[in-house]
């Protein structure tokens, strides 16, 4: 088997290469990445190659198709700052590149397994379910929906090549540090305790997600590649918590006694509330979160 994992030296795709080439000892596994927001430290002990480039660039997928075969590609790649407001760079770099991928798998006749996101429902109610409430709050969001909007008519147009869209919602666990102030709030605030620090939240930490572990997301990703199936899915636990008790859930396990330190929101597209109906992800995908936020927390901390 041959894969390729763009976005592969960040946070999900690096533990991505890291998961396939312990389950599949015999694949060949290329990473590609411009290391905009990923780092070589998320890659070592990886034994495949490496192509940096720029995935947004039609002539670097002129040039894989001629070079090389996948039978598998994981779409990781992406800008993933929900804060950039360069509408133009951002739908450039998420969305339009999805023509040039999808042109490449058709070419290869490849599975195709990529990211989408929970910022394609923005402010909807919840539970959020696939197909419903899809009224995305920012531009990443809605680069987002686009990537979603351009796979879903490849699929109607092409049925014989099977491509699989994950809708992450709020992913955390090892190998998210490089991403900085973009990295997840359960790190954000871990980072800021573990230093002796109040934790820092907007008013009054009421505001819920739908925390996911990495290892439920890389195996919601390894399920796509081995089921029969194309669509596109929520991946999540199904279970909204809020970040005050993230900072209890940390308090616990540090053995700290800090209290939050509320500021007010300066975002007007902030999300108040995610979480996920993953029905259509368990019946088709038999996908099953293996960790709650406790669990997923306390199995982080052994990492940090």
């Amino acid at each position: 088997m041959r894969v390729l994992i763009t976005g592969g030296a960040g946070f999900i795709g690096s533990n991505l290469a890291k998961e396939l080439q312990s389950a599949y000892p015999k694949a060949k596994i290329w990473v590609l990445d411009d290391f905009s927001s990923g780092h070589f430290k998320n890659l070592l002990g990886f034994k495949g190659e490496v192509i940096t480039a720029d995935l947004s660039e039609p002539a670097l997928w002129e040039w894989l198709k001629g070079k090389f075969h996948f039978d598998v590609v994981f779409h990781q790649g992406a800008i993933t700052d929900t804060t950039v407001m360069d509408q133009f760079k951002m739908l450039r770099v998420n969305a339009e590149s999805m023509r040039f991928i999808l042109d490449a798998v058709l070419a290869w006749k490849a599975k195709l397994i990529y990211a989408s996101s929970a910022g394609v429902y923005g402010n909807s109610p919840s539970p959020m379910k696939e197909g419903e409430g899809e009224f995305p709050e920012n531009p990443y969001g809605f680069s987002k929906l686009m990537m979603d909007r351009i796979a879903l008519n490849f699929m109607e147009e092409n049925p014989h090549i099977k491509v699989v869209g994950l809708r992450y919602f709020n992913v955390y666990g090892p190998g998210e540090s490089y991403k900085g102030k973009t990295a997840s709030m359960v790190y954000q605030l871990y980072k800021q305790m573990k230093e002796g620090k109040r934790p820092r939240l907007f008013k009054w930490g009421e505001q819920r997600r739908d925390f996911v572990y990495i290892k439920d997301v890389i195996r919601a990703n390894l399920l796509a590649m081995e089921r029969d199936v194309s669509g596109i899915f929520n991946i999540a636990t199904g279970v909204a918590r809020s970040f005050n008790e993230i900072v209890s859930i940390l308090n616990q396990l540090l053995g700290t006694n800090l209290e939050p330190d509320y500021f007010d929101c300066p975002y007007d597209f902030y999300q108040n509330y995610t979480q996920a109906d993953i029905t259509k992800a368990r019946e088709l995908l038999g996908y099953e979160p293996q960790y709650s936020l406790e669990e997923g927390i306390r199995d982080y901390l052994k990492y940090l």
